[in-house]
């Protein structure tokens, strides 16, 4: 059984400093690892990992606002507790960042999963193999969260698309209609897999569909070789993830710079 802190320097390693993404260029400088977007449109970067002392922060932060800025890209500086120094998000606060409520970083050990996500599930969850079936894993993140996500829409497209064996995508349906939608996503070169999604029409809360949807996936990534599942986990989800053992690894805040437009 592996520390927390193992575990976290593994997270830190192969999902921050070498992770890469479709549709994103990564670069990496003396200070940060970077990724721009080459696909979307208008696009958004972000900044996923630093090595940051109390001497060159400022200096940090001034060159990837200015570097962004030059490409016409708005990014998101995405920081978690452990990371130095210490007073770095009151400097990102400081230069205009705007800072997003924070989420839990939850793991779990596929070698320690619980025998409830290992047991056939008997919801009716069916895996999304058709473009057109995006809308409805729109449709019921919509609902949930009440906002736009036409960029998440046209991602989720290009990935099945373009790159299957990165994305497996899922809709749990109830009387034919779908209820709750959610994804993962299977990075390549590493241990981990990433739960994404994971929402639930209110009225079908509380029946054990998001567990089984949890359960779907991980046996998924248990099929495909994977030690881990991580989870940026809302209020909401940190509770029902945290009783099927994952553990709490850091907290994330999302800080979002917004390029200046003429």
């Amino acid at each position: 059984m592996l520390t927390h802190e193992e575990i976290l320097v593994l997270y830190d390693q192969e999902q921050r400093i070498e992770v890469e993404y479709p549709g994103v260029r990564r670069e990496v400088t003396d200070l940060v690892v970077r990724h721009i977007d080459v696909a979307g449109q208008p696009g958004k970067g972000f900044v996923v990992y630093s090595r940051l002392t109390a001497e060159n922060a400022d200096r940090a932060i001034d060159e990837q606002i200015a570097y962004f800025e030059s490409i016409g890209q708005s990014f998101e500086w995405k920081l978690y507790d452990h990371d130095q120094p210490e007073d770095l998000r009151e400097r990102l606060i400081a230069r205009g960042f705007e800072i997003e409520e924070p989420e839990a970083i939850m793991a779990l050990d596929l070698n320690e999963a619980p025998e409830l996500l290992l047991q056939p599930v008997m919801a009716d969850i069916r895996r999304v193999s058709d473009p057109a079936q995006i809308a409805d894993v729109i449709s019921v993140q919509k609902q949930v969260w009440n906002r736009d996500f036409a960029n998440l829409r046209a991602r989720l497209e290009s990935e099945l698309v373009e790159q299957p064996d990165y994305v497996s995508i899922y809709l749990a349906y109830v009387d034919a209609m779908p209820v709750c939608s959610a994804w993962i996503n299977f990075h390549p070169n590493s241990q981990f897999a990433s739960l994404w999604g994971g929402s639930t029409l209110p009225a079908y809360r509380r029946r054990g569909i998001y567990t089984a949807m949890v359960a779907v996936r991980t046996q998924e990534a248990l099929r495909r070789g994977y030690r881990f599942l991580t989870i940026d986990a809302s209020p909401m989800s940190r509770p029902i993830v945290a009783r099927l053992g994952f553990r709490l690894l850091t907290f994330a805040h999302a800080c979002n710079w917004r390029v200046s437009r003429s």
